[in-house]
């Protein structure tokens, strides 16, 4: 069911709703527009919208421009620690922001920028946060993956390595095991590294499963055990980590377009969300050793990048007890708001 929609001012690839309480209603949608001509720059923006379905509520209330955004995310929850939004930029830049209320008083929120350094001459491509919110990975154009440390306002690089041979989409702690970080690349690598010894010391490497480049890592947040991947390939990947031969199900599940992002469902087990570039957005039951699509959404008119569930429990009065979805797609523009049909995201 559509909540709300409305359009970017950039090509949209991104969407984020806040992690963190009582901000569970701000969604963060980012933007990358390649300006084309004799000298080409990539353009981009940060847009804030307060959602509130139960209300009706979906309002723009802040919104900085800056160069070209891969990816963004929203800090783990940890003590009293507010939160701040990642920013990996196509300049090289990683970029960190804290949510804060405006210096004018009020109730109104803005990002401030809390630090910015260049960590390399490629493009940024993806970011995450460990679990303690003091490093952050951010996956690189050239196949490397970097490290940085975050505190006191400071970024370092404390680990860089080449990690693959083309663009690294997926650069994911394990929640977990926060001294594990697992890569995905276009070289169809899955790959996982222990950040306690030396870069170039391999946990694992995959190069046989995925026939075409690997865009998304997705550690379950509550088996430890438990990972999916996605690919161009279309198929979303259910992994045990502790036999990494091979998937969980040989065939997995086919999506129908190259899967971008897979969001785990933050308080139903086994449902995920995932964009799927060519095919629209798709709900998906994940039981014990097999995936099962539950729904589909294909309100959108172009590649399906940006995908979150919102936090918390929505009571609307048409659906009662259901999720709310954020979705983007690239070219349109487009944020779509919505909320699934299937009973299987019903909040238990």
């Amino acid at each position: 069911m559509e909540v709300a929609q409305c359009y970017l001012d950039g090509n949209a690839d991104a969407v984020e709703f806040c992690t963190h309480e009582p901000y569970h209603n701000v969604l963060a949608a980012a933007t990358y527009t390649l300006q084309e001509g004799d000298r080409p720059s990539r353009t981009g923006s940060i847009s804030l919208f307060d959602v509130n379905p139960d209300v009706g509520r979906f309002e723009l209330f802040y919104r900085v421009e800056t160069v070209g955004i891969f990816d963004i995310k929203w800090s783990p929850v940890v003590g009293n620690v507010g939160p701040m939004l990642a920013q990996a930029d196509a300049d090289g830049y990683l970029r960190v922001h804290g949510l804060e209320c405006c210096s004018n008083g009020g109730d109104s929120l803005s990002l401030r920028e809390i630090v910015g350094e260049k960590i390399s001459s490629s493009m940024c491509l993806c970011v995450d946060w460990n679990p303690s919110t003091t490093s952050i990975s951010v996956g690189l154009s050239d196949g490397s993956v970097s490290v940085v440390s975050f505190s006191e306002s400071q970024l370092n690089v404390i680990q860089e390595w080449k990690a693959h041979d083309f663009e690294l989409w997926a650069a994911s702690f394990d929640i977990h095991q926060p001294q594990l970080l697992y890569t995905g690349s276009d070289d169809c690598k899955f790959s996982c590294w222990d950040l306690r010894d030396g870069p170039s010391n391999l946990v694992f490497q995959n190069s046989k499963v995925h026939k075409m480049g690997v865009c998304c890592i997705a550690k379950s947040p509550r088996d430890p055990n438990i990972l999916l991947t996605g690919s161009y390939d279309e198929y979303l990947r259910l992994w045990d980590v502790r036999s990494i031969s091979k998937p969980v199900n040989e065939t997995s599940v086919c999506l129908g377009g190259g899967v971008w992002r897979v969001k785990h469902h933050p308080s139903v087990p086994g449902v995920v969300l995932a964009a799927c570039m060519h095919n629209g957005f798709a709900v998906v039951k994940i039981d014990e050793e097999k995936g099962e699509v539950m729904e589909t959404y294909t309100k959108h008119g172009s590649l399906a990048y940006g995908a979150d569930w919102q936090r918390g429990t929505l009571s609307h009065k048409v659906k009662q007890n259901s999720s709310v979805v954020a979705t983007c797609s690239f070219y349109d523009r487009l944020l779509q708001i919505w909320i699934p049909e299937s009973s299987v995201v019903k909040q238990l």
